[in-house]
């Protein structure tokens, strides 16, 4: 049965952590602190994996069930969705990285850092 906006606002911490589903292996896990996490559990090279989506209500019960599809379209795709996060999160640090690498790369250019003696190190505003 699909959880609704009420049930999860609803859910109470217990003693241990439960798990409320939604269907299609999306569930919220809801921990003793208080807080609810959405998990997708799913099976990928004979193996049973869990995916994480986010605390609710950061990620909307809507939110939730697209990442769900979503998880799903890749596995019929034939792809491993917790790969194909791992990858994206890798790409957009990777990316970040060779961002800060240009401008690094720039500043030192612009300035005409060197190995120099100190008393020569150019004297230009914000060097």
């Amino acid at each position: 049965m699909a959880l609704s906006e009420f049930a999860l606002r609803k859910a109470k911490p217990r003693e241990k952590a439960y798990k409320l589903a939604d269907g299609g292996g999306l569930h919220v896990l809801i921990q003793p602190g208080g807080s609810k996490l959405w998990r997708f559990k799913y099976r990928f090279g004979g193996k049973e994996k869990l995916l994480s989506f986010g605390p609710y209500p950061l990620v909307t019960i809507a939110k939730a069930r697209e990442k769900r599809d979503e998880a799903k379209r890749l596995l019929l795709d034939g792809t491993d969705p917790g790969v194909k996060k791992k990858l994206d999160k890798l790409a957009a640090e990777t990316e970040a990285r060779q961002t800060f690498g240009l401008i690094a790369d720039e500043y030192s250019t612009a300035c005409k850092i060197a190995v120099q003696p100190k008393a020569h190190w150019p004297s230009q505003p914000g060097c």
